[in-house]
């Protein structure tokens, strides 16, 4: 990878992978829908939004690369998550193939798969149970990264991260927590493990409690470094402080499962 292109770069990920990547590849050029207030005068930087074409392609031209962050991150309005997640992935992939990029690692989440109870265990082929309309765009955009990988020939990974951040900071973090370097290595293999075509991984770090069976990064080298039950004491006493949710707390999704849930509903029982 001579040239790797982040979108989404103005994003709370996105700003800490403009620091974390500094110096892996020779060229890093950040794009999103604004400029980074703190955008360095060695950084480059194309403002594009995801639902324009033409400005994806811009930002896509000449790059070996792409790490896919960009979109709506949290659940939104369908209007909002129709076009930054689901067009603006589209607009992606395809000027992607368009400009012969090698690689897409897919920024996806564990919201594609929130409503697994958390006493069930999954892998990746278990099938999508996405709990939001953020987390359909996320489906979405894992089975769109299929399709250019195998018809195509775009090498994909689909990433679904857990909950990003310096440390776990309630129970249900404890079980998907998904430390900085971690990330960073999940996209390295992404960009430059040889024998990827198409891989779904688990964002998820040494998390005892965790609820993903995470084989497949682990076949492909992941070591995950941050180790959550070091942080379990804070976590605990935090979520001891939180509201009772008990729809959201039986599954994997927490709020995201029992916002604007309709009445009568109850938690099934697998």
């Amino acid at each position: 990878m001579q040239t790797v292109l982040v979108t989404g770069a103005a994003g709370g990920i996105g700003t800490r992978l403009r620091q974390l990547l500094k110096g892996v590849y020779p060229n890093i050029r950040l794009s999103d829908v604004k400029r980074p207030a703190d955008l360095a005068a060695d950084e480059t930087f194309v403002e594009a939004d995801l639902a324009s074409m033409p400005a994806v392609e811009t930002a896509v031209a000449g790059v070996d690369g792409i790490v896919h962050l960009g979109g709506f991150s949290v659940e939104g309005p369908w209007d909002t998550i129709l076009q930054s997640n689901i067009i603006g992935c589209y607009n992606l992939f395809e000027a992607a193939r368009r400009h012969r990029v090698e690689r897409v690692v897919f920024a996806s989440s564990n919201h594609a798969v929130g409503f697994y109870p958390r006493r069930r265990r999954i892998g990746v082929d278990a099938a999508v149970r996405p709990d939001s309309r953020y987390g359909v765009s996320k489906a979405f955009g894992e089975a769109l990264g299929a399709l250019y990988a195998f018809k195509h020939g775009l090498r994909v990974t689909c990433i679904r991260i857990g909950n990003f951040g310096d440390v776990p900071v309630d129970r249900r973090r404890l079980s998907i927590w998904l430390a900085p370097q971690d990330l960073v290595q999940l996209i390295r293999i992404g960009l430059e493990h040889a024998d990827i075509r198409y891989e779904i991984l688990y964002g998820a770090s040494d998390n005892a409690r965790g609820w993903w069976d995470n084989a497949a990064a682990f076949r492909l080298g992941y070591r995950p470094q941050g180790r959550a039950e070091e942080h379990s004491a804070a976590a605990l006493a935090a979520d001891a402080k939180l509201a009772p949710d008990p729809f959201g707390d039986w599954y994997q999704g927490g709020p995201f499962c029992s916002d604007e849930r309709s009445d009568g509903v109850e938690p099934a029982p697998a």
